[in-house]
């Protein structure tokens, strides 16, 4: 009696007493079997049905069991393979396997030898299902919470990810707002790779780190004789982006004369060159980003309201690595990972007492302070794991001994402006009052150094 529930089973061999030997054997043990005397009826036979398992003799009329191998490639999909034969060599097996068999079984055998054989078939396609399960997880969970080159476990940075997928679907302007190094130009990347753009050029550019008499002739560029030294045309910016997307980082940096030019490309689509007399039509989208509140500055006069509201069609906010402490195992392994590639470091863990201290650390660098910590770390560490001693500027900070700011209040926003100050002046100090050697260890614009430094009255 057949169970409609058994694995499926192809006998394929010329020998009647053969067929039925087998055929009564494996519906006893529960397989559904179907048989024919020749390759060319498993041909016939898979054309119609799946099988689990293929028995099949070597030897055989009109198409050996060798041919069907070759010939059956592309139609047994996924079923296991087991030759028989009573003339059978080492180098028939082997050729066999070659061609896909699974197995090679020598006639005259035992019954209990063909139940055994296909059991071990049956734990290796378990095996082969596991493994195609597990590899569909960790696909899953990758697609899940990882954006582009960025990784994060939580839900605030996995929303940041679900958001910036809609986005590329679409030409809008994206406006990127977070403090430094929490990974503007990491989002911004990714929304360019995940879109229809994608073949075409990504543009980058740091609005706070080019001379205010360039800018223009950087983004929109210049012809001949626009200006002195303009001895030939250049192409700006934009024009290199078309077709493309143009990443304009630290845009609240942007002087209000480029921001009514930037407003018109965004308006009309097009530019116009330095000392040209007709505009130039690109199609570009533009993503920009900024570590500046530019609602304040607009309320204070140094961003265009227009050109803000251009910028803002669809926000995306990094949150700061201090509120998403759950990022923080997972980016140390990627981090940890990436430079022993680059370093050959041999260390491969952080222990529970250096992990403490991480989470405790406010971070006001964000992820690019960790990756940077995590480089100085593996640096002087002396075997597999980090420990606390690898850590010196975390312990100097006051990680190891709680995290405790050297502020009493509880506002955020205000830790933050304490912890900005302190840095700056530890960098000025290091720099001997060096303000773009300063703005270089800080990873911030020379702009935006000189307006913190005023901001918050700092003196050396």
């Amino acid at each position: 009696m057949r169970e409609e529930g058994g694995k499926k089973i192809l006998i394929l061999d010329d020998e009647p007493n053969m067929r039925h030997m087998l055929t009564m054997m494996l519906e006893k043990a529960g397989y559904q079997v179907r048989s024919g005397a020749d390759g060319q009826e498993g041909l016939d036979l898979l054309q119609h049905r799946q099988f689990d398992f293929i028995l099949c003799d070597i030897k055989m009329p009109r198409m050996t069991g060798m041919d069907f191998l070759q010939a059956s490639a592309n139609r047994r999909g996924e079923a296991t393979v087991i030759m028989m034969s009573a003339y059978g060599t080492l180098d028939i097996a082997i050729e066999a396997m070659k061609l896909g068999a699974y197995d090679f079984i020598s006639k005259p055998f035992k019954g209990d030898e063909v139940l055994l054989t296909l059991k071990k078939a049956e734990e290796r396609e378990n095996l082969k299902r596991e493994n195609r399960s597990l590899k569909l997880q960790i696909s899953q969970v990758k697609d899940e919470y990882r954006f582009g080159t960025m990784l994060a476990h939580s839900k605030a940075m996995r929303d940041v990810f679900r958001l910036g997928a809609k986005v590329a679907r679409f030409d809008t302007t994206v406006l990127i707002s977070g403090e430094s190094g929490t990974g503007k130009e990491l989002v911004a990347q990714a929304i360019h790779f995940a879109s229809a753009r994608a073949k075409r050029a990504l543009v980058v550019e740091n609005c706070g780190c080019v001379p205010e008499n360039l800018l223009e002739s950087l983004f929109f560029g210049h012809v001949k004789g626009a200006f002195t030294g303009a001895d030939r045309d250049k192409k700006g910016l934009f024009e290199e982006a078309d077709k493309g997307t143009i990443f304009l980082d630290e845009i609240g940096d942007l002087p209000l004369l480029l921001q009514v030019k930037l407003l018109r490309v965004l308006q009309e689509g097009e530019i116009r060159p330095v000392g040209a007399s007709q505009a130039i039509r690109v199609d570009v989208r533009v993503v920009a980003a900024t570590a500046r509140d530019l609602g304040r500055e607009v309320a204070e006069g140094r961003f265009r309201q227009d050109l803000y509201y251009r910028l803002n069609v669809l926000p995306i906010t990094l949150p700061p690595l201090r509120q998403r402490p759950a990022d923080i195992p997972l980016l140390c392994d990627h981090f940890m990972a990436k430079f022993r590639d680059r370093m050959g470091s041999v260390a491969v863990r952080i222990d529970k007492g250096a992990m403490k201290m991480l989470l405790k650390y406010p971070w006001p660098g964000n992820v690019r302070e960790l990756e940077n910590t995590i480089e100085r770390a593996l640096v002087l560490a002396e075997g597999e794991t980090l420990v606390a001693e690898n850590f010196p500027l975390l312990q100097e900070g006051g990680a190891a001994g709680g995290g405790a700011l050297p502020f009493d209040g509880y506002s955020l926003k205000e830790a933050k402006k304490v912890w900005e100050k302190n840095l700056i002046h530890k960098s000025l100090v290091l720099c001997q009052g060096n303000r773009s050697r300063a703005a270089e260890m800080l990873e911030v614009s020379y702009p935006s150094l000189l307006s913190k430094i005023k901001e918050y009255g700092v003196e050396i």
